[in-house]
């Protein structure tokens, strides 16, 4: 890095000390309002989404119950599963209870949903109960689909050189280590996939190659080395046009082999083989020695086999379907929908949910009321997309691939040490500030 670069960078991280508070603030402002309602609202999912309307719907609306359901006793911050599989931090930085996250006043059902049904406005339990809502709103996240892959099983991540960013904090370190393992080899190919299906944080199969490629680069011989990304697109990685550009470039500059039209279908996992679908329905067979498997994605099986899924279109029979700036049900007016489990074009990162949950607040209370729903979803989605271990861009753009910078000090096309320290140090107290309902 140049010394004009470095001062830019060190400039940038001065502004971004002073202004941090920015990713503490709401998109846009919502009154202090509350609303009397004898409305019983049901909250599907504990994670991130589901955490924050829980906390922002409680303090809003009063005399009602509001029951929040999903068995996870964990609350995991999955944006820093990337920093974990990089080999830069360990899992326990990303884990906390998810009681403390919980606000006063909310009843929490410690089980999954096994079934929902809009028509009559109830939610069926694991264990056979049945809880009637008048609101529902789905945060459910979504589903790994690793059994998609044949030969592949998700106890099989962080073993014969398989990886998987998305396989949780263990799964992830597993990864670094198989990562370690492949590099301590001191030679060989290491092969990276995207699957054929919407996925969240679509921008952490190519940190994970970037990141990858800084270690590899750290070796004696690191031309010894061979690191490959196989896309099931025809012409891109990633989807907003700028980026897709700036990502192909630097790799081939990096000596990366892409290859186009590629989906993965079955692994031999003994014998370190892939098969991947090219454009004619035909398999090809692909050695390797490290592997970073996506696997494909969906809404959990619950939303799948309910009447809430999109019947039609893009996101037919695989995501929850919503408005996609209102966020509402198209069909059942009375639900809502936040985060990876919604069927729009975009919006499936944990700055997304950001954007979506005073979105939600906002519509949720005048569907309430009776009133117009008047808050709209631009499709904000923000990936600090790491070009390398000390580096990053920040990207952030919406519907129609629209960059929606939130820095005016912050050239969005542009790599820097920055962005890469907001990534490492400042997303996960704003993260938390989200989870507690505070923006």
């Amino acid at each position: 890095m140049s010394q004009q670069t470095t001062s830019s960078s060190r400039r940038q991280f001065l502004k971004l000390g002073v202004t941090a508070g920015m990713l503490s603030v709401a998109p846009f402002s919502l009154s202090a309002q509350t609303l009397n309602t004898t409305a019983h609202v049901v909250i599907m999912g504990v994670g991130a989404a589901g955490t924050a309307m829980a906390n922002r719907l409680r303090k809003r609306l009063i005399g009602n119950k509001i029951t929040l359901i999903g068995a996870r006793k964990e609350h995991l911050y999955q944006p820093g599963y990337t920093m974990i599989a990089s080999g830069l931090w360990a899992p326990e930085r990303v884990v906390s209870q998810t009681q403390d996250w919980l606000p006063n006043g909310v009843d929490w059902v410690a089980q999954d949903v096994k079934a929902v049904n809009g028509e009559t406005k109830s939610v069926t339990l694991e264990d056979g109960t049945t809880l009637s809502f008048d609101v529902l709103v789905v945060a459910t996240g979504c589903q790994l689909n690793y059994d998609q892959i044949e030969g592949l099983t998700p106890d099989m991540i962080g073993s014969n050189g398989i990886g998987s960013v998305y396989a949780g904090p263990q799964g992830a370190l597993k990864t670094s280590q198989q990562i370690d393992a492949w590099l301590d080899s001191g030679q060989g190919r290491g092969i990276f996939t995207l699957p054929n299906t919407f996925l969240k944080c679509a921008g952490a199969p190519l940190k994970m190659t970037f990141t990858t490629l800084s270690r590899v680069e750290k070796r004696p011989e690191p031309n010894a080395f061979k690191v490959e990304f196989f896309t099931p697109y025809k012409d891109r990685v990633f989807s907003v046009p700028l980026y897709n550009q700036f990502v192909v470039e630097r790799w081939q500059q990096q000596g990366v082999d892409l290859h186009y039209s590629r989906i993965l279908k079955a692994m031999d996992v003994a014998a370190k083989k892939a098969y991947f679908q090219q454009e004619d329905g035909s398999l090809v067979e692909e050695a390797y020695d490290f592997i970073h498997v996506v696997p494909p994605m969906s809404a959990p099986t619950a939303i799948l086999e309910s009447d809430l899924v999109w019947q039609e279109g893009p996101f037919a029979n695989n995501w929850l379907e919503v408005d996609q700036f209102t966020l509402q049900h198209r069909r059942f007016p009375n639900i809502f929908g936040i985060g990876d489990v919604i069927g729009v074009q975009l919006g499936k990162t944990a700055a997304s949910v950001k954007l979506q949950a005073p979105v939600i607040e906002a519509n949720l209370m005048a569907f309430l009321k009776g009133e117009e729903l008047k808050a709209s979803y631009n499709g904000y989605t923000s990936c600090p997309l790491i070009t390398g271990i000390g580096k990053a861009i920040l990207a952030e753009f919406g519907y129609n691939n629209v960059l929606l910078p939130s820095f005016s000090f912050i050239d969005p096309t542009e790599e820097s040490w920055a962005v890469w320290v907001m990534e490492e140090q400042m997303l996960q107290p704003a993260y938390n500030a989200m989870l507690s309902g505070r923006v």
